[in-house]
């Protein structure tokens, strides 16, 4: 039992990750057996998700940067002129 919730607490994280990076649900993200999951289309260990969901926050968090970047460089432009 905290097994299976531990793991769909780990695909809940991801499936959290990707709407926030690409604005819809993954595909495909299933359980399978002895510890296994089907993530779209791929098969991995769960072990695995939280450092797939770790990237695609940071992927996430790193576009959000750059578009403050571009908001803050017009900001200065604005401001010269």
């Amino acid at each position: 039992m905290v097994e299976t919730l531990n793991a769909e607490q780990i695909m809940n994280h991801y499936v959290e990750a990707y709407q926030k990076l690409y604005n819809r649900r993954p595909k495909d993200l299933r359980p399978i057996e002895n510890g296994w999951v089907i993530v779209n289309g791929a098969r991995m260990r769960i072990t695995e998700l939280p450092f797939l969901t770790a990237q695609l926050q940071l992927e996430y968090k790193q576009g959000i940067e750059e578009r403050r970047s571009v908001v803050n460089r017009l900001l200065g432009w604005f401001k010269k002129h």
